[in-house]
């Protein structure tokens, strides 16, 4: 299975266009501006000298350029833009001049810490090569240009004699794992072995070799407490894990390694089964950015980073090609609706780096006599951060989401994501016209495609739903005949507020419901239900009105509950009378949370059956 190429498949109308023309017309240039207003792009230019009046340059600052690079790329793809090319070209000329002779390439080991190349493993040196890696693809993809890939193929091969010929690094494996997937991307545009072979290096040498870690955190943190073949459940680092998961299954499918693939398998299981929220945040600490153990998921502290949603999307996407099964898809939507989207402001210009799923204003103020207070995530999303790795990471989700839609073989057709589009495939013609996210209904046409199989998934959420024409259940996707040159088809997912519940393991949800309508989690905000939300029993059994917003760009969702009477809320403590009141209780898309100004807000809420 292949997948349909982003740049044959237009997203034509709808939700995800908005969201494409947002990015576009907004998120890229503000992500751009605050680069350059904090010294990101001045940066590549070298010009860095102790004393100087300029941002000292970090370590990741490679990356976060890197990302912008290649969301620009699959922008300007589809949507010229000579501004922004010439940017582009800029930072490839800076790349160029600066550059060593022997092919290394690091603005802070070249600028600020020159005595430190392949000396620190966490000092993302990799990673950022990595990141640079993935917008060369892109960029030649692009613009036909290959002067980026010539620049970092010299890179590469100083990377492949330090590590795997003379080994004169002090580490074997990067810290932070990307470079995997961006050798095996490049491997897939060039066919050049040694890009695959040194993938295969790094990520068969994880946990088969003495590292040096900093001392505040075990191997697990980097994922090299195990061989990776023996590594069954997901530790450390959200994101790190989740990048070399998504290598491993591109290394699985190149190589034809069962073993490897299975390890995948084991470890997607472990993280969606015990390790994942409801919005599909991933990350229940911000020690380490980490997974902790099994159905520990705490709401307000929750880290959810909008970089490990998009790192466990990336993994999920890449299983979905490898081993045919709706679940992947599934969560690679719940992701692209929920855990990236939250991510990103209404406007485009604004992120949050964390995503919890309950906040309470009053947490914020409860220490009055010391100046110490817990750490809890902030409440209105940011133009840039001091480590801004998510807002390049949602520019460039957003603008090749895409080629997640179809994929092909010789003889079939699989769609897997649902949004008004076309798409061409090697030998068909594929249009989808819908109103999803908001509505179920589905009418796909397919020219040209006579006497192939289509393989529609059928979404997790889903309990009830039609096709118009005879199908197979094929692992969670409905497998169906085309039997003409011009074949159409009518889906209908039919879409009902859901109420679920979590596992009872997880105790910061015992007692509570959360409330799905199609793909989308949906929150309880302050701004609509007033104070006290932890007061608010919804009724389960009643009717729950579902009434389209154009702020949202979404539905918005209106239930029935209850709340304690005025009268009491004077009282400290009273007689258990459960004297309440009747209340309308809204509900909005959970990925707008907070963009109304701070507010209250939760996910997970009281009910009564």
């Amino acid at each position: 299975m292949r997948k349909i190429d982003y740049m044959d498949v237009d997203i034509t109308d709808g939700f995800w266009k908005d969201k494409q023309d947002l990015n576009r017309k907004v998120t890229i240039q503000s992500v751009r501006d605050r680069f350059e207003d904090t010294g990101r792009f001045k940066a590549f230019e070298f010009s860095w000298k102790e004393g100087s009046d300029e941002p000292k340059p970090h370590y990741f600052w490679d990356s976060d350029v890197a990302k912008w690079i290649e969301s620009v790329a699959y922008i300007i793809r589809k949507n010229p833009d000579k501004a922004l090319e010439k940017k582009v070209e800029e930072v490839i000329d800076c790349i160029e001049k600066n550059q060593s002779e022997d092919g290394y390439f690091n603005i802070y080991h070249t600028v600020v810490d020159p005595d430190m190349k392949f000396k620190d493993r966490d000092h993302h040196e990799l990673y950022c090569l990595g990141h640079l890696i993935e917008a060369a693809v892109a960029w030649y993809e692009a613009t036909g240009r290959n002067r980026l890939i010539d620049l970092l193929d010299r890179y590469i091969d100083l990377v492949i004699k330090v590590f795997t010929v003379d080994h004169s690094s002090c580490f074997t494996t990067p810290g932070h794992e990307e470079i995997e997937l961006a050798l095996i991307k490049l491997y897939r545009l060039s066919g050049k072995e040694k890009y695959l072979r040194l993938a295969e290096f790094f990520i068969n040498n994880r946990g088969n070799c003495e590292e040096a870690l900093q001392k505040w955190c075990r191997p697990e943190q980097h994922q090299s407490h195990l061989p990776v073949r023996e590594q069954k459940t997901a530790q450390g680092h959200c994101v790190r894990a989740c990048y070399l998961y998504s290598a491993m299954a591109d290394l699985a499918k190149e190589t034809d390694d069962k073993d490897l693939l299975d390890t995948c398998k084991s470890l997607f299981e472990d993280i969606t089964k015990r390790k994942m929220y409801i919005t599909g945040g991933i990350g229940s600490s911000h020690c380490g950015e980490a997974f902790t153990i099994p159905y520990d998921l705490p709401n307000d502290t929750a880290y959810s980073e909008t970089c490990a949603s998009i790192a466990l999307a990336f993994f999920a996407d890449r299983m979905k090609d490898i081993d045919l099964d709706s679940k992947y898809a599934d969560i690679f939507e719940l992701e692209m609706y929920n855990g990236i989207l939250a991510g990103l402001s209404l406007d485009g210009r604004s992120f949050f780096y964390e995503n919890p799923l309950e906040i309470n204003r009053s947490d914020r103020n409860r220490h009055t006599s010391v100046y110490d207070t817990e750490r809890l995530p902030i409440t209105q999303r940011l133009e840039v951060f001091d480590c801004s790795c998510c807002p390049p990471n949602v520019t460039r989700f957003i603008a090749s989401v895409g080629g997640s839609i179809f994929s092909e073989s010789d003889d079939r057709i699989y769609i897997h994501q649902f949004m008004p589009c076309s798409a061409h495939c090697e030998k068909a013609e594929i249009t989808m016209k819908t109103e999803y996210p908001s509505d179920g209904k589905i009418h796909i046409t397919i020219r040209d495609g006579k006497n192939k199989k289509l393989y529609v998934r059928i979404p997790g959420w889903c309990t009830d739903y039609s096709f118009s024409k005879d199908y197979e259940n094929a692992k969670g996707y409905a497998e169906i005949d085309i039997d003409s040159d011009i074949f159409e088809l009518n889906v209908d997912f039919s879409m009902q507020p859901v109420f679920l519940t979590a596992n009872p393991a997880v105790r910061a949800d015992a007692g509570k419901a959360a409330l799905k309508y199609g793909p989308l989690v949906y929150c309880l905000e302050e701004t609509d239900n007033g104070s006290n939300l932890h007061d608010l029993v919804v009724k389960t059994t009643c009717p729950v009105d579902v009434s389209y917003n154009e702020l949202f760009g979404a539905n918005i969702l209106t239930a029935s509950g209850t709340r304690t009477c005025t009268n009491k809320e004077n009282d400290l403590y009273y007689p258990l009378d459960h004297e309440r009141v009747d209340t309308d209780v809204i509900f909005i898309p959970y990925y707008a949370y907070e963009n109304r100004g701070e507010t209250d807000m939760t996910v997970w809420f009281r009910y009564e059956q």
